[in-house]
């Protein structure tokens, strides 16, 4: 009896690892990288000619900004585009946790810039270095925020039609 007890705790064990630790591709796939430092956006967007998609938010405290992310940030088809086409940049406000004082003086130097008053807010641009005063130049492309008057459900169909008519207008 002890034998048989034991064997398939040891059984369900190995069965609990192999399943944590396995992860399927679809899952993989599935994961946006939002990345915090304009230098290192704008070192991926140069080496890939993609756009820098910065997203203003407020995330621990605006409802808007995270009705985006629910609705439109984490659907399939807003996942599969961002991976093809952008370099996805959060621009955080946060009231309830504490950003370092480089990413707060970057943060608010960026709301300056684009004279942001109202979360959430996505910007399209290109960024170029001045390789003398290491500041960055913003070329943007336009703004967008939450997808007003979307069929509910399909908020993410909306939004991706207004990014891409940015998108082509600029081409």
């Amino acid at each position: 009896m002890k034998i048989y007890i034991s064997t398939t705790v040891i059984l369900l064990f190995l069965t609990t690892i192999s399943f944590s630790q396995t992860e399927t591709p679809a899952a993989t796939e599935s994961k946006l990288v939002w990345h915090t430092s304009i230098a290192e956006v704008h070192e991926l967007s140069k080496a890939s000619n993609k756009p820098v998609f910065a997203f203003f938010t407020g995330s621990d405290w605006c409802g808007w900004c995270k009705k985006l992310q629910n609705d439109v940030f984490s659907k399939p088809e807003f996942i599969e585009w961002a991976s093809k086409n952008v370099i996805l940049l959060e621009v955080d406000f946060p009231r309830h946790k504490q950003l370092s004082p480089e990413l707060t003086q970057q943060n608010n130097g960026l709301q300056q810039a684009l004279h942001i008053s109202g979360y959430p807010t996505v910007w399209l641009l290109y960024t170029v270095k001045d390789e003398v005063t290491n500041n960055y130049n913003l070329n943007t492309l336009g703004s967008l925020g939450y997808p007003a008057g979307a069929e509910v459900g399909k908020e993410q169909v909306m939004f991706l039609e207004n990014i891409n008519r940015i998108l082509s207008q600029k081409k």
